[in-house]
């Protein structure tokens, strides 16, 4: 005797199935999409993830306000002014890690933060790192300099960007809100992770981060 099909029982077993099946496709179509909308990382950042995820670990203690950067950025355009006055970039520190850092005299935090930078600087500045501090008081880079002096650093280079341009640039990229703001960038001028507010730059912390972005830890 031949079975019968039925379709007692069956219509909410078909239904499953095709839920599943339709799940399974959405999985497919949104992989899709994402792949298809992810933004393309710039042919000089695709070592960054990379550098970034080694960085990470270290986020802690003086710097756990560090964070990596998700999507890797190509900084290097960024202008300011040379020590000596004249027109520079990021692009003048090809081939070292720089630890980018914009203050100004009005900033209450920067009183404290930049002793700190300046002692890192002595610390592990040289050819493989930097710290590149820019002030961005508005024309009076005299003013600035004398607030160096004051509170007793003396190994930084002074960069200035009179015009506040570069800020600007920076908060329209969301990089910046306020001061002091702190970008750890790798050899190539792109974005490893950033913190928004003071950091002690000199403890142990902070230098492990910087060796593990670095490659030299």
């Amino acid at each position: 005797m031949s079975a019968k099909w039925s379709w007692r029982g069956r219509p909410a077993m078909i239904l499953a199935v095709a839920a599943v099946a339709g799940t399974v496709a959405g999985v497919y179509v949104s992989l899709a999409l994402y792949g298809k909308n992810q933004p393309q990382i710039a042919a000089e950042c695709t070592e960054t993830p990379a550098l970034a995820a080694k960085a990470a670990p270290f986020a802690r203690g003086e710097v756990a306000a560090f964070r990596t950067a998700i999507e890797p950025e190509y900084l290097a355009d960024l202008a300011f002014k040379a020590p000596d006055g004249t027109d520079t970039s990021l692009k003048a520190f090809a081939g070292k890690t720089v630890l980018f850092n914009l203050w100004a005299t009005w900033c209450v935090p920067c009183r404290t933060e930049m002793p700190a930078l300046d002692r890192l600087e002595t610390a592990m500045g040289g050819e493989d790192f930097t710290v590149a501090a820019v002030n961005i008081d508005l024309n009076n880079p005299e003013r600035a300099k004398e607030f160096l002096d004051e509170i007793g650093v003396g190994k930084l280079a002074f960069y200035s960007d009179p015009s506040s341009a570069l800020f600007l640039n920076l908060k329209k990229r969301g990089l910046a809100f306020g001061l002091p703001v702190t970008l750890l960038l790798d050899r190539n001028g792109c974005r490893i992770g950033s913190v928004e507010g003071p950091a002690a730059w000199d403890s142990e912390e902070a230098k492990a981060l910087i060796g593990a972005a670095a490659g030299t830890s």
